[in-house]
């Protein structure tokens, strides 16, 4: 198979999943737990990078005078070889967003921590009526530590002006805040590891709306199995913010037929925002 052939075939996967998932692995990943395989005689990659963040914030933690236990949420590995889920709890009371990107932006709780470049926590307004949550970072994200600053980021700039909002009026994030090796589908376990962040900034900000932004990031959030099709056009309720979904800006780059479609739901986004601030 040419590489042309390959990668038209991989585009239309991912659309087929876009619009109706892909609950034939969901199990097989529900039930899968990661392990480091080492050969003998050798460290792996992924433990590599774990203990040299490790030995790093120790270090800077004794230079501080910072207790031993700040640094378990790095703790890459536990003696077993799977993935530590221990966190230390100050992030769950911070009382702000910079102070909560501080505590959690080192997170070793799955393996994306260890192949990340930048940590994206998210961006935009502190105080917003409105958040934007997608799947995930992108190469463009992972490198800049922002979200949605690439293609698809471009476009929802443009999606979120026609409908008379700016990037500054609104708050961006993402289920999970690490990139996915290869841009691909974040597993439920790794979403589920990042879900209680992404819980505590919506509890910071406050949002009255959250538009949800593709399939994935609408089963990450609203934990619904569900197709593209039944999402679209409901009212959902999540931590007291009434969420609408629509189309990932990527898939929209991939089938501009299906623009229309997200016109008329972002369109609805726009009706229901103006309807809660009477």
């Amino acid at each position: 198979m040419n590489d042309f052939i390959k990668k038209q075939l991989i585009e239309a996967l991912k659309d087929q999943k876009e619009i109706f998932g892909d609950e034939l692995f969901e199990e097989k990943y529900l039930n899968r737990r990661t392990k480091v395989i080492r050969e003998p005689g050798s460290v792996s990659k992924l433990n590599e990078k774990s203990n040299l963040k490790l030995n790093l914030t120790k270090n800077r933690n004794r230079e501080a005078g910072t207790p031993s236990n700040v640094y378990e949420l790095i703790q890459g590995e536990a003696n077993d070889g799977s993935f530590s889920n221990a966190s230390p709890k100050d992030w769950e009371v911070s009382t702000n967003l910079i102070n909560l990107n501080k505590l959690i932006c080192e997170c070793q709780k799955c393996v994306l921590g260890a192949t990340r470049n930048k940590f994206v926590f998210g961006s935009g307004n502190q105080n917003a009526d409105v958040m934007v949550i997608g799947e995930g970072p992108g190469a463009d994200e992972d490198a800049q530590g922002l979200p949605f600053v690439g293609r698809a980021g471009k476009l929802l700039t443009d999606i979120l002006k026609a409908i008379n909002f700016s990037r500054d009026e609104v708050y961006i994030a993402n289920i999970v805040k690490c990139r996915p090796p290869g841009n691909r589908t974040p597993l439920p376990q790794e979403m589920d590891s990042c879900l209680p962040y992404l819980k505590k900034q919506i509890s910071l900000i406050k949002p009255k709306l959250i538009l949800c932004l593709g399939l994935t990031a609408a089963h990450g959030l609203l934990k619904k199995k569900d197709s593209l099709s039944n999402f679209r056009g409901k009212i959902f309720e999540f931590e007291n913010a009434k969420v609408i979904v629509t189309f990932h800006p990527a898939a929209l780059l991939r089938n501009p037929n299906w623009k229309r479609d997200c016109w008329e739901d972002v369109k609805k986004f726009r009706k229901l925002y103006d309807e809660l601030k009477k």
